[in-house]
């Protein structure tokens, strides 16, 4: 199993990794520093042709342009082949598959990239294992949920705007539940109580 030591450090480099990719029923290379000046949405998923799964990723498809128009991509790993991929892509939706997705999934046949990121379980199988990425390359957020109940897009999309945020206006900082349009905190004993003085 994983140990807590093992978790990704936030704030460190994500590991680099050359894998296939299925996206518009095609096979190309892809690899991290292909999104190097983007943000990037990496998640991971158990198997093909599972239950949680096609929820997951459809509904991360479904939400594609939400991510375009913050200058986010996003990418689907698991541990099966391309070809499984592509059969699954090859599915209708009302028969358990995906349809065509607007994102690539990688083939990480050999488990080297699940466990590169500290989600493979049991040599078996990745985790649920979400990160947030930014355009240096550098980890920004992770949650890991465990195999059996799926992720919140639009948590992840929020997420993902707090990060870009503070990123932007590096003297302030997003309370709990910000969301965009909110007030934020000024990290200082003083200024700060102006954002406390209003809840």
């Amino acid at each position: 199993m994983i140990e807590q030591s093992d978790c990704l450090r936030v704030g460190k480099p994500a590991p680099h990794f050359s894998a296939t990719a299925v996206y518009d029923q095609e096979f190309f290379p892809v690899q991290l520093s292909d999104y190097l000046g983007k943000y990037l949405i990496l998640f991971f998923y158990p198997l093909d042709f599972t239950f949680v799964c096609p929820t997951e990723i459809t509904a991360f498809s479904d939400s594609y342009n939400r991510f375009q128009q913050l200058n986010t991509e996003i990418l689907g790993i698991s541990v099966d082949s391309e070809y499984s991929h592509l059969a699954w892509l090859q599915t209708e939706r009302e028969n358990g598959g995906l349809g065509n997705l607007k994102y690539p999934l990688v083939s990480d046949l050999k488990k080297e990239i699940s466990r590169s990121y500290h989600v493979l379980a049991d040599d078996a199988v990745a985790l649920r294992g979400l990160f947030i990425i930014d355009k240096e390359g550098i980890i920004q957020h992770t949650v890991i949920n465990n195999l059996a109940f799926g992720r919140n897009i639009d948590e992840t999309l929020r997420t993902l705007q707090a990060i870009q945020y503070v990123q932007s206006h590096p003297d302030e900082v997003c309370p709990a539940n910000w969301q965009p349009g909110d007030k934020t905190l000024v990290p200082d004993p003083i200024k700060s109580k102006e954002y406390f003085s209003t809840i």
